[in-house]
């Protein structure tokens, strides 16, 4: 678990990684049309699309003669499942436990 973890987060650190997710979010699509938006070489595209599938967040399929990209969503939902794990901490008020120590201080003989 933690190597796709490792995986994922390194796949989603990438912008352009991060804009064909969104793109997938919509509908399949053909490589082609994925790197149509990118200021990049089919060849570029493809190594992005390669990183997303080894995370899992993408498969790749030939249908003809054009190979299409659909969204693996599962693979997010694990990361957002680590991620929540972080959510039961409260966000500590500094200015506030810096006035409770200061008290705190000064009342200690």
């Amino acid at each position: 678990m933690e190597n796709r973890l490792d995986l994922v987060f390194a796949a989603i650190a990438d912008p352009t990684r991060r804009a064909i997710l969104m793109m997938l979010l919509e509908d399949d699509m053909a490589v082609s049309d994925v790197a149509e938006p990118f200021q990049m070489s089919l060849a570029a595209i493809s190594k992005h699309l390669a990183i997303l599938s080894r995370a899992g967040l993408i498969s790749q399929e030939r249908r003809g003669r054009l190979k299409w990209c659909r969204l693996e969503p599962q693979a997010l939902g694990d990361a957002s499942i680590w991620m929540e794990s972080f959510g039961q901490f409260e966000a500590v008020n500094l200015d506030a436990f810096e006035r409770f120590l200061a008290t705190e201080l000064l009342a200690d003989p």
